[in-house]
């Protein structure tokens, strides 16, 4: 099944996620074919086929997984991210990102991804046993205005 995101004309923000039966976006090698998908959802959708973008549900991070949520073969990795709706699709690099957390934060190209100015700390040893008893919930949370990680405990 071939899945195509609604893009809006102006912000290129995904408006909606459609999947397609595969003999709908099969061309006459019986291959798929995203042209000939964003020709049916025009047809059927009323919305302009270059405004309809294919994605890959089984793309994350700019990683391919399989079914059962191992890597897969990384070569059908599919523009960077299964699209959803608020998602922006980046034509020139053509990937979809979710959106953008902070304002600070840049576009990470290769994980398909934000990525904050200042890179996440690591939690101690001590911290991350307590997490892993329960007797702690240490985390990081970003402080825009700071420029920073703050380090939270959330008490069980």
């Amino acid at each position: 099944m071939a899945h195509f995101a609604k893009i809006d004309e102006n912000t290129n923000e995904v408006l909606q996620v459609l999947h397609v039966n595969n003999s709908d976006v099969l061309d006459s090698n019986n291959q798929e074919n995203e042209t000939i998908g964003q020709s049916y959802l025009e047809t059927h959708n009323n919305w302009p086929a270059n405004l309809w973008i294919q994605t890959s549900y089984n793309t994350r991070n700019n990683k391919y997984y399989n079914v059962d949520g191992t890597e897969g073969n990384q070569s059908n990795a599919f523009r960077g991210n299964f699209a959803s709706i608020g998602y922006v699709w980046d034509e020139v690099n053509q990937i979809f990102f979710p959106p953008k957390p902070f304002p600070s934060w840049t576009k990470d190209i290769t994980n398909a991804t934000w990525t904050s100015p200042v890179a996440l700390p690591v939690l101690t040893d001590e911290e991350e046993n307590q997490n892993l008893a329960g007797t702690h919930f240490w985390g990081y949370n970003w402080n825009e205005e700071n420029q920073s990680w703050d380090l939270t405990n959330n008490l069980p």
